[in-house]
């Protein structure tokens, strides 16, 4: 083995052990976020439910501080970043020591990246076996494998986080309602709150209607155009046809006029229609004429 490949060959090792110690650190403080999540989703989100002992907790395996058990019976829980708040009730220790824990995870994520990346570059620059390319691969795996779960992980602990203060509030809110004797400003605008969304779905509801009611409407109009362009080509086929509705509407808006319309010699009434008009109904039901002369075709 020539000097390069033995350089080459320490410099993959010591990169390996440093993946192996973040890799190590990584399943230590991600342990201790599970289990974070893990007393979250017992106590069904509600931090009141838990089994405080002392006024102050610490955060398990951050920045130096010590470890402090829960005594439950025969069972020791370990306390997570959890303190009393300034009402005394149970919350979600200080941010700084919170986001202290998050920060450490991700801190040691982007290491474990850059080790990554360099064990990549090492082994491009070499022959690398098909046992180098494995362990790779492997370590990829695992990073991925600790990001995923971290990003779970803390997605559940803020949901979590948000419902628990949501609780919180409205607790609050319900005493103060209870001690002042009359609905807390909070519980009110609340209702408040609630009146206007109901309102608002009423008036989604009427603009729905409205506007399937403008739909029928929309094709009933289509249907008359329709009807109407019909009896247009009806008309224009046929002048007769458009001469007998032209005097029908004339009947019906202005009967006089229409008598009037029958005796004008100049009019383009057919002469069965001005036949009609001039004769009374018993002279009509005797004569010959009730039928079209044959000499008219239409």
């Amino acid at each position: 083995m020539s000097s390069t490949d033995a350089h080459e060959s320490t410099g993959w090792e010591e990169l390996r052990k440093e993946a192996r110690k973040i890799e190590g650190d990584l399943d230590v403080k991600l342990s201790s976020y599970a289990k974070l999540a893990s007393i979250f989703t017992h106590s069904s989100g509600t931090l009141s439910a838990l089994p405080f002992s002392s006024p102050h907790f610490s955060i398990l395996g951050i920045g130096g501080m010590s470890r402090q058990p829960i005594t439950e019976g025969k069972n020791r829980l370990w306390s997570y970043a959890f303190c009393n708040g300034d009402n005394g009730s149970p919350t979600i220790g200080s941010n700084r020591s919170w986001k202290s824990m998050e920060m450490e995870i991700g801190s040691l994520l982007e290491k474990l990246l850059d080790v990554n990346d360099a064990m990549s570059r090492c082994a491009a620059s070499t022959a690398a076996t098909t046992s180098i390319n494995q362990k790779l691969a492997r370590h990829r795996d695992i990073l991925h494998e600790f990001t995923q779960e971290f990003r779970r992980t803390k997605g559940n602990l803020n949901s979590m986080r948000e419902h628990a203060e949501l609780l919180n509030s409205v607790r609050d809110d319900i005493t103060e309602s209870k001690g002042s004797g009359g609905m807390s400003p909070r519980v009110s605008l609340l209702r408040e709150r609630a009146a206007i969304h109901g309102n608002i779905s009423d008036i989604e509801e009427l603009i729905s209607q409205a506007q399937a009611t403008r739909s029928v409407l929309g094709s009933q109009g289509a249907l008359y155009f329709d009807v109407q362009g019909k009896v247009k080509q009806l008309g224009d086929k046929f002048p007769v046809i458009r001469g007998v509705l032209v005097i029908i509407g004339k009947l019906v808006l202005h009967p006089m006029g229409y008598q009037k319309y029958a005796f004008d010699e100049s009019s383009t009434l057919h002469p069965f229609l001005r036949y009609h008009v001039n004769n009374s109904p018993e002279e009509l039901s005797s004569s010959p004429l009730l039928a079209p002369p044959p000499s008219i075709s239409i």
